[in-house]
């Protein structure tokens, strides 16, 4: 019998989809890193069992204990799962701008929600930075994942996304666009193939208007999931070698076209980053190879990005915005960010780095020839 003895033993291995309509007049082969492919519906279902791994090994969460973690919702998914899975309590905090679709699924898997405001600074004693922080304070045996700052969120990506993605492309890819929240993603998967690739790889950060990463001011955006105000610990700017800053009407556009021309129902920062994706694609040769991470399902925002009203109530057009040219590359160095130490970062072990990583990647060879997925 072939069986997994949870849900939770699922996630990762999910498929590249090469992207058709939405890519007209482009030579290169655009792939789609398709996340909502794991069982929790997102990216954030990788990082979920290597944090609670740790933590259970360091004795910082025992039996019996309270996972409490401020989230969007994605990561609080994986979270559950895992806590499922173990037998812990879960407590999460969610900015009031995530209430719907994305609370009443944590819910549903039996955790506790706090709603907390979403226009505060970090620092402010409401923020659910600080909220999450004093829960974790006042519940015994409470452990708080903190993906902003867990050197395991990326490694994640490093152990897992990065080497599929080399695996699945045969070794071929030669850009990687990818959304910027924590910055784990694009940070471990990016790090990991830059070794792969000896540094020829094309690392693309996809950045909402208003978001600190790309520059520019910072203000309020209606794409959920990405972006941030400050710089988390988890996110390796060396690692990004340009930016593509997209606005809140050009991401939701390109996300109903996906539903509806590519049958991909995915969330907004899917489409945000399906547009940098397509900036950078354009003008690039036949032989390029750009894979574009798409990082969660399109449950979350029926009521929202896919609903006219909600975005005629935001001053958002439903009709597609003329393209914006792409944004003129920004070096790593011109980025304020601290770097994280790689031994920090993407080491699986002590002494080991992203390097043997791709060595285990090579060892285990890869499917077939890459034209018989363009096909």
């Amino acid at each position: 019998m072939r069986y997994v003895s949870h849900i939770a033993d699922l996630v990762g291995n999910t498929p590249l989809v090469r992207l058709g309509s939405v890519t007209d007049g482009i030579r290169a082969t655009v792939l789609a890193k398709v996340e909502y492919f794991n069982p929790g519906g997102s990216a954030k279902d990788r990082i979920a069992s290597r944090i609670i791994d740790a933590a259970e090994a360091s004795g910082e969460l025992r039996p019996g204990g309270t996972i409490v973690e401020p989230t969007s919702g994605n990561t609080g998914v994986g979270l559950a799962l895992v806590a499922l899975q173990r037998g812990y309590r879960m407590v999460f905090v969610v900015p009031d701008k995530f209430e719907g679709e994305k609370t009443a699924v944590l819910r549903a898997y039996g955790a506790e929600v706090v709603v907390v405001p979403t226009n505060v600074p970090p620092e402010h004693p409401e923020s659910y930075y600080s909220v999450s922080d004093r829960l974790a304070r006042e519940i015994p045996g409470a452990f708080k994942p903190n993906q902003f700052a867990n050197p395991n969120g990326p490694r994640a990506h490093a152990e897992t996304t990065g080497p599929e993605i080399w695996r699945d492309t045969d070794g071929r890819v030669t850009h990687l666009v990818a959304g910027i929240g924590t910055g784990g993603t694009i940070s471990g998967t990016g790090r990991f193939l830059k070794e792969a690739t000896a540094g020829e790889i094309v690392v693309v950060g996809a950045d909402p208007e208003g978001s600190i990463y790309s520059g520019g001011p910072i203000h309020s955006y209606a794409v959920e999931g990405v972006g941030e105000d400050f710089y988390p610990d988890t996110f390796d700017a060396s690692v990004v070698d340009r930016y593509e800053r997209v606005s809140d009407a050009e991401s939701f556009a390109m996300t109903r076209r996906l539903a509806r021309e590519e049958g991909l129902l995915v969330g907004g920062s899917s489409g945000m980053a399906v547009v940098a994706a397509l900036r950078v694609a354009r003008g690039l040769p036949d032989d390029a190879v750009v894979v574009v991470v798409l990082p969660d399902h399109g449950r979350g925002y029926l009521t929202k990005l896919y609903d006219d009203a909600w975005l005629e109530a935001r001053g958002i057009p439903l009709a597609s915005p003329p393209p914006t040219p792409p944004t003129a590359p920004t070096a790593p160095s011109a980025v304020t960010a601290p770097s994280l130490p790689r031994d920090r970062v993407f080491s699986t072990k002590p002494g080991e780095n992203a390097g043997g990583l791709v060595e285990n990647a090579r060892s285990r060879g890869g499917r077939d020839d890459l034209t018989g997925v363009r096909s």
